[in-house]
């Protein structure tokens, strides 16, 4: 088993959005994950922190936006990545 720390440097954050709200109630969670992290490491992640059983993980990487910095230039955002993991039927994440 491995430490909590790394297990919580593969799981960011969890993302809540309306689309993501939805998922939620179909047992489908969203979350923002480390660049390098696998769908292995993700699903033990999630295993490990809430105790819960995962079905399936999938991954997406998700481009930085392109923003003004001020009227000679641009700057981008970092690139991440984006895990959807389903859960096994009946199982749930108590996120707040």
């Amino acid at each position: 088993m491995a430490h909590k720390r790394e297990l919580y440097g593969v799981l960011k954050r969890p993302l809540i959005t309306e689309k993501s709200s939805v998922q939620m109630q179909n047992g489908t969670y969203v979350f923002e994950v480390e660049l390098e992290a696998n769908k292995h490491q993700i699903a033990q992640a999630v295993r490990d922190i809430f105790g819960v059983k995962v079905s399936k993980v999938r991954t997406v990487r998700m481009k930085g936006r392109k923003n003004r910095r001020n009227r000679y230039g641009y700057f981008n955002e970092k690139d991440w990545k984006k895990a959807m993991i389903t859960l096994v039927k009946g199982e749930t994440i108590e996120i707040t």
